[in-house]
């Protein structure tokens, strides 16, 4: 994968939400990736589509529900949705993006360090 900040983002799939679209053009857009990589996100793209639906359903729904025996039970939903938010997860993951802000701050300090070491020597040759 590589940084392009001139490339076109390519069009995301047919019938991506709201959730998924914007994953889509927050990625394809800032990423050039291979054609492994671009199913891979667009998996995740559909995986946040589905959380967010999953998610909206949780809201109304009871937390607790009968079981196959009518014992009171955990919604079913509860743990889909951990599943697929760790399924989500695993899919970035393995996008192997950079970390942006951990990469701004090594910048920072790479800067910092380069500073100090101009600094130094400037006052040991001036």
């Amino acid at each position: 994968m590589v940084l392009e900040a001139e490339m076109k983002t390519p069009t995301a799939p047919t019938k991506l939400g709201p959730k998924g679209r914007k994953l889509w053009n927050s990625i394809a857009g800032k990423y050039v990736l291979r054609a492994d990589e671009m199913r891979t996100l667009e998996d995740a793209c559909r995986e946040a589509d589905l959380i967010e639906k999953m998610e909206k359903e949780h809201l109304t729904a009871a937390l607790i529900v009968k079981g196959s025996q009518g014992q009171p039970v955990i919604n079913p939903l509860v743990s889909e949705l951990r599943q697929h938010r760790a399924t989500l997860g695993a899919l970035l993951k393995s996008l192997k993006l950079p970390d942006e802000v951990e990469a701004a701050a090594a910048e920072g300090r790479s800067t910092a360090a380069r500073n100090a070491a101009n600094a130094r020597w400037g006052k040991r040759t001036g």
